[in-house]
């Protein structure tokens, strides 16, 4: 793939005065861990899903409806407010994300009722729909020197790590700690508050064009410069992401239902094997070509999805854990590989908007099929849910390989 450096033009570079080596360092550090303990929040509840379910009296049909509330709110917010860090700032985008995101840990901490449920995810999908776009870009603005590679690969590895930490802490409070919702969500409500107040230190890297509150209309925009690859790129990113929502939904539900894991910390366990053997994987071919990347993944989710069918027909814990660490390097690694060919070539005053286009797609994937999977666990049953989806993952994850493989860039 050929690449070239992001086109800075006079006009929206930063002045020097705001942009000393140092606050750059602390910058992109603050940006990537951001990213990392932002998506902490978004697997940390799967675990509890069975729980809560049990606690407040609903079926998987509700746990569906409150992981489409977060899709839904994210997605919203990605199509209207996805580009608004260019146009107000890195930093007031990011500092009201983490106070929202704050508030929708505080309300899980108290979910009591399936409405406050609903509200916490709603005010979570918000926050980082805000921030997943404007974090992005801002690593990418404050990446070393010359190496924008370096930003690409820990935007596409810090959603991995985010994920398996935030699924495995969770398993592990829930079977040790006696008020589990106290000691995971309190802590995140914390957490978020302090990283509002430590980004009034970073220093501001958007071009500020004007037009913000034309910004807010609901549009897509992908720049020229990536938009074919990114329509080349798409069945690859579907068949990653529609995993994952998969596992954040109905994992648990899977573990503990289909193969008799009752156990917090198994049914948080398969979450941590998808998203940190994914951020393992692509950490581990950063030096490899994105073409080759994106190969890798889409072989490797086909591979691993056919094993975890395979796992759910013997009904083995351990062959699925195993097939979902398979299945995890397809994961990590395709998404890797799509955000490494696309991040360099985004001209620096589109980088919000193209990751918001970006992750578009990725959290439609996310939600969309996982929702419909939840809807039909009533009428088909689970098995014949996971199968018919791992079906169509696999279709795509083959898909996208041939696709890739006929491009010799």
């Amino acid at each position: 793939m050929t690449t070239t450096e992001p086109v800075i033009s006079p006009s929206t570079a930063i002045a020097p005065a705001t942009r000393t080596p140092r606050r750059t360092r602390f910058g992109f550090a603050l940006a990537i861990i951001a990213q990392i303990i932002m998506m902490f929040a978004a697997s940390a509840p799967s675990p509890f899903y069975p729980v809560l379910a049990q606690r407040i009296g609903f079926d998987a049909s509700v746990i569906s409806a409150v992981f489409a509330v977060y899709a839904v709110a994210l997605l919203l917010t990605l199509l209207t407010a996805g580009s608004l860090s260019d146009h107000v700032g890195r930093r007031p985008v990011a500092i009201t994300g983490f106070l929202l995101l704050a508030t929708s840990m505080a309300l899980f901490w108290h979910a009591e009722t399936v409405m406050l449920l609903v509200l916490a995810r709603a005010l979570q999908g918000i926050a980082s729909g805000l921030l997943i776009s404007a974090l992005s870009a801002a690593a990418l603005d404050l990446a070393p020197a010359g190496r924008p590679g370096v930003a690409a690969l820990w935007n596409a590895l810090s959603p991995g790590i985010g994920l398996a930490s935030g699924a495995l802490v969770s398993g592990i409070v829930l079977d040790v700690a006696g008020q589990p919702l106290f000691d995971v969500f309190a802590p995140l409500t914390a957490i978020y508050i302090v990283l509002a107040a430590l980004f009034l230190l970073a220093p501001e890297t958007a071009p500020l064009r004007p037009g913000a509150w034309h910004s807010l209309s609901l549009r897509l925009s992908i720049p020229a410069p990536i938009r074919a690859d990114f329509w080349r790129a798409a069945p690859a990113v579907i068949a990653g992401w529609a995993t994952g929502g998969l596992f954040l939904s109905l994992g648990a539900n899977i573990v503990r239902n289909e193969l008799g894991g009752e156990a917090h910390l198994w049914q948080g366990l398969a979450v941590a094997l998808l998203a940190g053997v994914g951020a393992l994987t692509a950490l581990a071919l950063r030096t490899a070509s994105a073409r080759s990347t994106v190969l890798f993944g889409t072989a490797a989710l086909a591979i691993g999805t056919l094993l975890s069918l395979f796992a759910l027909r013997s009904g083995s814990l351990a062959f699925y854990l195993v097939a979902a660490g398979v299945t995890g390097m397809g994961f990590g690694t395709a998404f890797a590989g799509v955000v490494a060919s696309l991040a360099p070539r985004i001209p620096s005053d589109a980088r919000a908007d193209a990751f918001a286009v970006i992750y578009l797609l990725a959290y439609l994937a996310f939600g969309i099929p996982a929702v419909i999977a939840g809807l039909l666990v009533g009428m088909i049953g689970l098995d014949a849910v996971c199968t018919g989806y791992g079906i169509v993952v696999v279709a795509l994850a083959a898909t996208a390989f041939a696709m890739r493989l006929r491009r010799r860039d």
